[in-house]
């Protein structure tokens, strides 16, 4: 017997990152097999996926939806946040800039909405909200400690646009309740209105809507709701016009929102219903602008 040279064993081919060919990898994706390096691995919940496998994932996979249809956000009501952060930055500033500079430009009268004396501004009717009397530091806490209140519990349920669009159209719908319920021009000269109590009176209306749409109890909401109603009639300073601008917007809102029937084209009824709210808004100042030409 007679023994030849051993033949050579082929050398076992080195894995390396398809997305880093340079780089020897000895981690599999969990989900397509290949070879991932430490800069394109991801955390599954076996294991480790390739950045490629985790994109694709995120592109196939829908986006989780609150009950209304907006988009779930975890974590901290941001806009809510972002809204108190503004209007308490502008208080500050109403301190800081000289010669009331804050209050000349941003806060509303209904003779801004009349371009029949020469000062037609309607966004007044929205930047006003942002503002507080200077001079009465429970207006500014009280609305932004209300805002807090009813923000963590409606902007979750809404989504972020939808709750950001209900906020702002409650805003504006408070200055025009101001305006169909006031004399263009009182005695005195105009009246300036600041505060966000309208757009806080459309969140009590939203919640209301939405709390009867999911069956929930709203004894306690109405209370809230009568009380603030009656200081606003019994304080001479507020403005409860506002409130019942703001509240009526609020609640048209929400019903647009709310019941909108579920299907692929519920975004679309819902932008179009929060749009026919503005419209009535556009269409109801007009016509008190125009009976009082």
């Amino acid at each position: 017997m007679t023994y030849g040279t051993p033949a050579a064993e082929p050398s076992a081919q080195v894995p390396v990152c398809p997305r880093h060919p340079d780089r020897p990898s000895y981690v599999s994706c969990q989900r397509c097999g290949r070879p991932a390096c430490p800069e394109c691995q991801r955390a599954a919940a076996v294991g480790f996926q390739c950045v490629d496998c985790v994109n694709e994932a995120k592109r196939t996979t829908p986006a989780a939806r609150t009950v209304y249809g907006g988009a779930v956000a975890s974590g901290r009501p941001v806009v809510t946040y972002a809204i108190i952060a503004l209007c308490a930055l502008l208080f500050v500033l109403q301190w800081v800039l000289p010669g009331n500079a804050v209050y000349r430009t941003l806060a509303y009268a209904s003779v801004y909405a009349t371009p029949e004396y020469g000062v037609f501004q309607p966004w007044r009717m929205l930047t006003s909200a942002f503002l507080h009397s200077q001079g009465f530091l429970l207006h500014i806490v009280l609305n932004m400690y209300t805002l807090w209140i009813f923000g963590q519990a409606l902007e979750p349920l809404l989504g972020r646009i939808r709750f950001l669009a209900v906020y702002l159209l409650s805003a504006i719908g408070g200055s025009v309740g101001y305006l169909l319920l006031t004399p263009i021009l009182p005695e005195g000269g105009p009246v300036g209105l600041v505060g966000a109590s309208g757009a806080i009176f459309g969140l009590f209306g939203a919640m209301l809507v939405v709390q009867r749409h999911r069956g929930g109890e709203t004894r306690q909401l109405w209370v809230l709701i009568a009380i603030n109603g009656v200081i606003g009639f019994m304080v001479p300073q507020i403005a409860w016009q506002a409130h019942l601008g703001g509240f009526i917007t609020g609640a048209l809102c929400a019903a647009a929102i709310a019941y909108a029937p579920r299907g692929p084209r519920r975004n679309i009824l819902q932008a179009g219903g929060l749009a026919l709210v503005m419209v009535l808004l556009a269409v109801a100042s007009w016509y008190r602008v125009l009976i009082a030409a």
